[in-house]
């Protein structure tokens, strides 16, 4: 580039003109590609999706702050294992049981009635075995409860999912069902104990 001082003008030398004029195809050409590729993805786009990849879109789509729901699923399996605890017993179970036929023993002499024995040995650790299978129920009745209730005081408009309400419904089930047998056990309506001669 030549420049020339006052009234002269500045001249530009051809072969900086061609050099930029044999570029300026190649331009064109990788231009009509890029748009041939961006017609093609627009076209395979369904209705109403905006195919423009812009910075806004991805910050729009940051996740939302809030619960996942995992501890609702996690609430919701607890109430389920206390309900199955609470039907088929535990070793919190056996062990008062076992703890209230010894003191059953301790308590009662040799001189005493058949049916006396029976019911301190044998009455009383079935009675502990139903008051913690009752406790468990109780539990699993509770924690299920909350579980359910708990999307009426969260964010309105996230539905808690399908399989969390199923699980939780089927630890209130259990809870309840755990619930009313060990209140037949504890008072004797189920399993009573057997009739002895005084």
């Amino acid at each position: 580039m030549v420049t020339k001082t006052d009234d002269e003008t500045t001249e530009t030398p051809e072969s900086t003109t061609a050099e930029a004029a044999a570029g300026t195809p190649e331009v064109i050409e990788v231009t009509k590609e890029a748009e041939g590729t961006n017609a093609v993805e627009a076209a395979d786009a369904p209705e109403g999706t905006d195919t423009d990849l812009d910075d806004e879109q991805f910050a729009a789509a940051a996740p939302v702050e809030g619960s996942s729901g995992a501890g609702q699923g996690a609430g919701a399996v607890v109430s389920a294992a206390l309900g199955v605890v609470a039907l088929s017993g535990s070793w919190v179970a056996t062990v008062a049981a076992a703890r209230e036929s010894l003191i059953g023993q301790l308590q009662t002499s040799q001189s005493a009635n058949v049916a006396k024995q029976v019911s301190e040995v044998y009455g009383d650790s079935w009675h502990a075995t139903a008051l913690v299978g009752g406790i468990f129920a109780l539990l699993a009745l509770i924690v299920g409860a909350v579980v359910l209730a708990r999307p009426a005081f969260g964010a309105p408009g996230r539905p808690q999912a399908v399989w969390i309400k199923s699980v939780a419904w089927a630890g209130v089930s259990l809870g309840v069902l755990g619930l009313l047998l060990a209140v037949a056990k504890y008072t004797d309506i189920l399993m009573a104990l057997p009739s002895t001669s005084s």
